[in-house]
């Protein structure tokens, strides 16, 4: 899976208003930032992009994703690093 791919599929699931991805095609590292994390404890954030990934995770398409997820003001408070 390419970069480009995997953002679409975040970014088709999820309104995103930051999405940077790293990785080499099975593990990839995100950084993302939506108004739909309000509220959301980090766990369910996580959920709410894995839900976007479905059965690719399963599959082993995506072998592991790691991310950090916020808020849009968190995102701002953070300096938008």
């Amino acid at each position: 899976m390419t970069n480009e791919e995997l953002q679409s599929i975040i970014a088709a699931g999820l309104p995103c208003d930051h999405l940077e991805l790293t990785g080499d095609g099975r593990h990839w590292y995100a950084t993302i930032v939506s108004g739909a994390f309000e509220g959301l404890r980090s766990i369910q954030r996580h959920q709410r992009v894995y839900a976007t990934l479905g059965a690719r995770l399963q599959t082993d398409e995506v072998h592991a994703l790691s991310m950090k997820t916020y808020t849009p003001a968190e995102w701002a408070a953070n300096g938008a690093k």
